[in-house]
């Protein structure tokens, strides 16, 4: 039994888990504070929707493992360790968060605007008052993907320094060793799962209330 994985690294899965989720917690709250902004930004002016969906897109193509390659040399935001991972994890979870955003609010049923409307309301208003509450559901499920997506990707921070699960992964590959691989594997599929169903059981109550 001491032999099984989980228990013989138990202290460093501890140690990285919680780099994990430290890279990924403020990584996704960065997007958050951007995505919001930028998704709403769009609803109003339109002329700004594709290229800033756009730069979204064509940020997400770029092979996860490059995008860290190329931050290196950037000055300030660049360099080694965990500040790069976060400025990569947070343009990566960028797409998701804007265009749920987009779309969440776009989605209100325009006899409720005008109702809102006619009751006098100004445009900021309505949409603090009826947009985004009616759009929460939607703009959390783009949050949910965002995160998924942010703690797989969290994995391959490890290969600049950042540290994370994929410590694990990499001494693994390196020795070839599948119980090395698996300790950072297992627990990073874990956390994906326990963000994807607790930002889904938040959503459902939304949608119900």
């Amino acid at each position: 039994m001491k032999d099984f994985f989980l228990i013989k690294y138990a202290p460093e899965i501890l140690q990285h888990t919680l780099e994990h989720l430290l890279m990924v917690g403020i990584a996704i709250g960065i997007a958050v504070l951007i995505g919001i902004p930028l998704g709403i930004l769009i609803t109003r002016k339109t002329q700004l929707r594709q290229p800033i969906l756009g730069i979204a897109n064509i940020l997400q193509t770029i092979p996860s493992l490059a995008l860290f390659g190329l931050l290196i040399p950037v000055p300030i935001i660049g360099g080694i360790g965990i500040v790069p991972a976060i400025v990569a994890l947070t343009l990566y979870s960028l797409l998701p968060i804007i265009r749920n955003t987009y779309t969440g609010i776009t989605s209100v049923d325009p006899a409720i605007r005008e109702a809102g409307r006619g009751m006098g309301m100004t445009d900021q208003q309505l949409l603090f008052q009826v947009e985004i509450p009616l759009a929460m559901s939607v703009i959390l499920a783009g949050v949910r993907v965002a995160t998924v997506i942010g703690i797989g990707i969290a994995t391959i921070a490890a290969a600049i320094g950042a540290g994370g699960l994929g410590v694990f992964i990499f001494r693994g590959i390196a020795v070839v060793n599948n119980q090395l691989i698996l300790a950072g594997a297992v627990p990073s599929a874990a956390i994906a799962l326990i963000a994807d169903l607790a930002i889904g059981w938040l959503e459902g109550k939304l949608k119900k209330n």
